[in-house]
């Protein structure tokens, strides 16, 4: 923590350099006693912190090094050039260094007193004798006198006062400090001394490079950000530090305000006024009206370069009477103007846009701490008060110092008692300042915040969009824009959701729950459960509810009054789920537009509802058992959805409905009776009828021009499937798996030009002669081309069909093909597979041939490679030399592939994975040891060096991510699962156990490229036990972590990671540079943790493996030698344990593969001998795997037993 704080301090200090305003120079003997002290009284009588040298030294020291500090840390200079001050060397060293620390003219004033200016220039006079007693006495230092003769040349060519021109001395002191004072009054005006400043040298530093004010040309900057985040602050800060740098300047100050006091017109008058004022230094400058204020500023401003600050605009005709265009405005001139509204700044064509952010986790705490205890650090006694508080605030400044100013010096009683005050209503003054956002809305825009703010934040964009049209709302996108626009919304860029900072949502709560403080019926829009069931068991609901929406994450029982929705007459928007009531509602209001309801507990709705305005009707596992009865006319319903309501036995009829978009039965098992009103939707996209058990019949015919998306798997009964009548451009999914479909209507298939996905798994096509055109965007997750060729049997039939796909070749823009269980044996799969150039995912899951075409190299785009239970395949193709950012290869129980190929250099992308689950075959063949070598060997060929460029700023968090960003894309992150029961001793660093510690190399070890991890996990459960689970790699806290699924293994395992120098550069989810993970490694030690969970998918099932050793080495360049040397051992060893296998017999191969994968892991680290030797009898084999005699003999005559010996593979 307290490195933290410190990283926040020192932002927070850097921002205001300047401890005094004026350092005034000048010979004591001289005018100490008179004009000096009378000036020095006058700077500090208007509030000028000046600097002299007998008031702030102590006295006894060496007053050398603190005046030249004084000066370093003086804004501006003034210089009293008297007869007598150049035969001091002390004020001419003095000069000296005012001169050299303050190299803009601007800053040095300089007052002739009593001496002509061309003496000085030229050293005549008192100055030229002077100096030349100074050259005679300082013998070898004649250089500093020659610094003192340029340094008052300089000087002397500055624009000053000269004491001659002027009567009296306190004519000259008053133009001298009016002077000063309009250079220096901003510092006084705009900040408050004892503010605290936190982290504003990112912010500065960005709203600089928007400025940049070495340009010549004029500029517009917006600062933009929500009520509270400190855009004041800001261009406070700015103006304070660049203002010296314009010939005129006006910070503008609470301009909503000002405007808000009076008419819109009326109130820029005095606007106009002060920035002509401060710009032109007159007083009383007289506008009569906006317009002929805008035209001065125009005519007075046009040929100035000037530094406007317009603070906290919020109406569009503020900036057209203030600033209007950069025409008005002198070259060099910068305009900011700070607003909560972005739209404001588009609209005046500012491009230029600066978003203040929230404060950092880090900031967030100094800023709080410096408030609530005076200090930098959090107090150990508060410390988890304190992040309740913070964590309250969300980085938001305005709450920290609000927050932290009322809790000092309160005691911890106080603090709890306070922390449970905001539980229940926001800090009145936050609350405030916040909801002025919210008054400047329009009434529909505040409605629409209001709603989000209730019900609907964190849903997704277009969800939302579509909820708020559906409730009767009128240009319901562009409203969520200018919410967004006006900060009090936000977009995710991951996720597309709707967000808001949290103190955002509490006010728009605060504001709902001030509509009706006591009574919670009152109000429009309820959300607390406490409050809904008030409401509801109490019937206290009154005409001002518009919005009921209750969401449990667990079932719940409630005993509400039917009669309790009876008075709620202006209901549009009710959704209830997962609550369990004994009776449903006797009314419900007409007025709905949307209503969902899971688990409602009636049979039918009540028969005075009559929703003429409802659009949505959700009733997912609902009691209802028919919509209704004839025809009902609901013009604007658009969405049907019942799923799982299992006493559905019919859908209504239709013919009402002409709009609906959406139909949703999937789970209604009891569903039978389908009106034939349905087959006349136009305006249908999706219709679903999934697991939709007893439904036999459809309509024979459909037209459904909309429709999108067509699902009738699971249906069991279903025969046939209507005609598509007309033409159907979007139709884009149709599924029918594991229906009774026993024919595609050939009209059908040749309707689908546009279709995308087809899933046609676990059915009987009877009719082979439907055939297949070209479907140019398809993407299918099943076997869908054998379906269409020939007849296809179900996959579980007892006598399977040897299949024989016909040509690929046609389907170029397949990205999707899944052929999982389709009884393929060799050859089935056709030779132009390979010309299959966009295709990203290929499932050969389950299925019988040896091998594959060589041409599936040629997939350049393929990412996923799924092989998985192909228990007959032996060999796998070169896999696709693609540069995509991830491959993945599951090849987990294939039990008879004996060749892993040689991966080239090219394969994959950034992150590649490979499963070798329970392939004994491919270990016995090659050897775990040599398959881990030969990764580690392609790792280290493709790994990039890292640049010398990147090292040497290694710690920076300013140049770091373009520079790992132009790193060469290579293997960043591999993986590996395969079956081992040793860790290769080429890990060096191995440990028993889940977690392993190495020492990192320093930065300037350019020679490193990366991390090379194995972990050993073994069974923990009985072989015949069934499960998932998780095993997972971290790097220290923050940093990087993989997660792999774990299934059923039958032995050890070995699971492989390779991580690439530059992929180790992953920062934490903050976003925050400063976070990567080797600045949590102070002594440059680094634990890797390998842990095993239960996967989430799969409750309550067991994790049956556990992580037994873990080792870890860092790679170096000169790597792939050594591991050349290492690899030759390997070169001698003998063929595989297995012979190849040419057939396809079905049964044998089954029954071998029985007996393997009952291997435990002491059966499979068959007995070792010396150096590595293993020798297996035939018999011992036999026994162990407990094969039957006719299993014996298969293996017998197999030659898949025999004596032989080979190298182990972890000798």
């Amino acid at each position: 923590m307290a490195l933290s704080s410190q990283r926040a301090f020192t932002s927070a200090t850097a921002v205001c350099p300047w401890k005094y305003q004026v350092f005034l120079s000048f010979r004591g003997e001289d005018t100490r006693r008179g004009f000096t002290d009378y000036l020095y009284r006058q700077l500090d009588w208007r509030g000028i912190r000046t600097f002299r040298d007998d008031p702030d030294l102590e006295r006894g020291t060496d007053i050398n090094p603190e005046l030249l500090t004084a000066i370093e840390q003086s804004r501006f200079a003034i210089i009293v050039l008297s007869t007598n001050y150049a035969t001091s060397s002390w004020c001419l060293r003095e000069l000296t260094h005012i001169v050299q620390s303050m190299k803009e003219k601007e800053r040095i004033f300089p007052i002739f007193y009593d001496v002509d200016p061309s003496d000085v220039r030229h050293q005549r006079g008192s100055y030229g004798a002077a100096l030349v007693i100074h050259e005679r006495n300082c013998g070898e230092e004649r250089e500093e006198v020659l610094e003192w003769r340029n340094a008052l040349k300089k000087v002397a060519n500055l624009a000053g006062w000269n004491s001659k021109d002027y009567r009296y001395d306190t004519e000259l002191i008053t133009k001298i400090v009016d002077a000063v004072w309009d250079k220096v009054h901003p510092t006084f005006s705009l900040l408050d001394s004892t503010e605290i400043l936190v982290g504003l040298d990112t912010k500065l530093k960005e709203i600089d490079m928007h400025l940049d004010t070495s340009a010549n040309d004029v500029r517009f900057v917006g600062i933009w950000g929500m009520g509270g985040m400190g855009k004041t602050t800001l261009a406070r800060l700015v103006y304070e530090r660049i203002s010296h740098s314009f010939e005129g300047s006006s910070f503008l100050a609470n301009v909503r305000e000002v405007c808000a006091s009076a008419s819109a017109t009326h109130g820029l008058v005095p606007l106009q006024k002060q920035l002509l004022s401060d710009i032109l230094r007159k007083e009383n400058i007289q506008v009569y009206n906006a317009h002929i204020g805008f035209t001065m500023i125009k005519r007075c401003l046009y040929n100035k370069k000037v530094l406007l600050i317009l603070d906290d605009v919020d109406q569009s005709n503020q900036l057209e009477m203030l600033i209007r265009e950069k025409d008005c405005f002198g070259l060099g001139s910068r305009i900011i103007i700070t607003t909560r509204d972005e739209r404001l700044l588009v609209e005046h064509g500012i491009e230029k846009i600066y978003e203040v952010m929230p404060l950092t986790q880090d900031e967030a705490v100094y800023l709080f701490s410096m408030k609530a205890f005076r200090k930098d650090d959090l107090e150990e006694d508060y410390l988890e008060l304190s992040k309740n508080f913070i964590n309250y605030a969300r980085g938001l400044p305005l709450a920290l110092k609000t927050l932290g100013s009322f809790l000092y010096k309160r005691s911890r009683d106080e603090w709890m008692s306070a922390l449970d005050k905001l539980k229940q209503a926001p800090d009145r003054e936050i609350f405030q300042i916040l909801k002025i956002s919210y008054d400047g809305l329009e009434e529909m825009q505040k409605q629409i915040f209001l709603d989000v703010a209730c019900f609907h934040k964190s849903y997704l964009k277009e969800e939302v969009i579509e909820i708020l049209d559906n409730c009767g709302f009128v240009g319901t996108r562009i409203v969520i824009h200018v919410l967004i626009e006006k900060s009090l919304l936000s977009i995710s860029v991951l996720d597309n959701c709707v967000y808001m900072h949290d103190l955002i949502q509490e006010m728009a709560w605060e504001i709902v729950r001030q509509e009706s403080f006591d009574k919670p019926g009152g109000r429009s829009r309820l959300w607390l459960h406490n409050d809904i069931d008030h409401v509801l068991t109490n019937n206290t609901g009154t005409e001002a509810i518009e919005g009921i929406v209750l969401r449990l994450h667990e079932f719940e029982a409630a005993h509400w009054n039917p009669e309790a929705f009876t008075k709620m007459c202006k209901l549009r928007l009710l959704k209830i789920n997962n609550l369990r009531l004994s009776l449903g509602p006797k009314y419900l209001p007409n007025s709905l537009r949307i209503l969902e309801w899971s688990w409602y507990p009636s049979k039918y709705l009540p028969p005075s509802f009559q929703p003429v305005e409802l659009a949505e009707l959700r009733m997912q596992h609902s009691k209802i058992d028919h919509l209704w009865n004839g025809i009902k006319y609901m013009v604007k319903l658009k969405c049907i959805d019942l799923s799982y309501s299992e006493n559905l036995t019919r859908t209504p009829d239709f013919t009402g409905t002409q709009n609906l978009e959406r139909l949703i039965f999937e789970g209604c098992t009891n569903l039978v009776k389908i009106h034939p009103s349905i087959a006349s939707l136009k305006r249908l996209r999706v219709l679903n009828f999934k697991n939709c058990k007893s439904i036999k019949n459809l309509p024979s015919e459909v037209e459904l021009e909309s429709l999108e998306t067509f699902d009738l798997s699971g249906c069991s009964k279903l025969k046939k499937i209507p005609e598509f009548v007309g033409e159907m451009k979007n139709f884009s999914k149709l599924s029918l798996s594991f229906t009774a479909v026993e024919q595609m209507p050939s009209s059908n298939i040749h309707s689908m030009a546009s279709l995308k996905e087809l899933d046609m798994s676990g059915i009987s096509m009877r009719d082979p002669s439907s055939s297949l055109v070209p479907m140019k965007n398809i993407e299918l997750p099943r076997s869908w081309h054998s379906f269409f060729s020939f007849g296809l049997l179900p996959r579980k039939n007892p006598h399977p069909v040897s299949l024989v796909l016909a040509s690929l070749k046609d389907l170029r823009f397949l990205k999707r093909l899944n052929l999982k269980d389709c009884n393929l044996c060799e050859g089935a799969i056709p030779e132009d597979i390979g010309l299959l150039s966009s295709l990203k995912e290929l499932n050969l899951d389950g299925n019988h041939f040896v091998s594959l075409p060589a041409s599936i190299s040629g997939l350049s785009k393929l990412e996923t490679f799924t092989l998985m239970n192909c228990k007959r395949l032996q060999k796998l193709p070169s896999l696709p030399s693609t540069g995509r950012n991830f491959f993945s290869l599951k090849t987990g129980n294939c039990t008879s592939l004996k060749v892993f190929p040689d991966p080239t250099p090219t394969c994959g992308g950034s992150t590649i994975l490979i499963d070798f689950f329970n392939c004994f075959s491919l270990v016995d063949h090659q050897g775990s040891s040599s398959i881990i070598y030969l990764m580690l060997k392609k790792f280290l060929q493709v790994l990039p060096s890292v640049p010398p460029s990147l090292l040497s700023c290694v710690r920076s968090t300013i140049y770091i991510l373009p520079l790992v960003q132009e790193i060469p894309r290579s293997w960043k992150n591999f993986r590996i699962v395969i079956p081992g029961s040793e860790i290769p001793e080429w890990f060096s660093n191995q440990s028993v156990g889940d977690s392993v510690i190495e020492t990192l190399p320093s930065d300037s070890n350019s020679k490193w490229v990366g991390f090379a991890f194995c972990a050993l996990f073994v069974p923990v459960e009985e072989i015949s036990a069934t499960g998932h689970g998780r095993i997972l790699f971290k790097m220290t806290e923050y940093g990087s972590f993989f997660i792999d699924v774990v299934n059923d293994v039958a032995s050890d395992h070995l699971w492989l990671i390779l991580l690439s120098r530059e992929s180790s550069f992953d920062k934490e989810p903050t976003g925050r540079p400063e976070t990567y993970w080797w600045n949590e490694c102070y002594d440059r030690k680094i634990r890797f943790h390998f842990k095993v969970k239960a996967s989430a998918s799969y409750p309550g099932e067991k994790t049956l493996v556990k992580v037994k050793k873990c080792g870890v080495r860092i790679l170096y360049e000169q790597d792939a030698e050594e591991l050349n040397r290492t690899m030759k051992q390997y070169s001698n060893r003998k063929n595989s344990f297995y012979e190849d296998v040419t057939d396809c017999d079905f049964d044998k191969s089954d029954k071998v593969q029985g007996a393997i994968t009952k291997r435990t892991r002491e059966q499979y680290c068959i007995e070792t001998g010396p150096s590595g030797i293993v020798t297996l009898g035939k018999e011992s084999l036999c026994k162990r795997m407990k094969l039957s005699t006719a299993s014996k003999e298969e293996l017998k005559d197999s030659n898949l037993v025999g004596s032989r010996e080979f190298h182990h593979p972890e000798a």
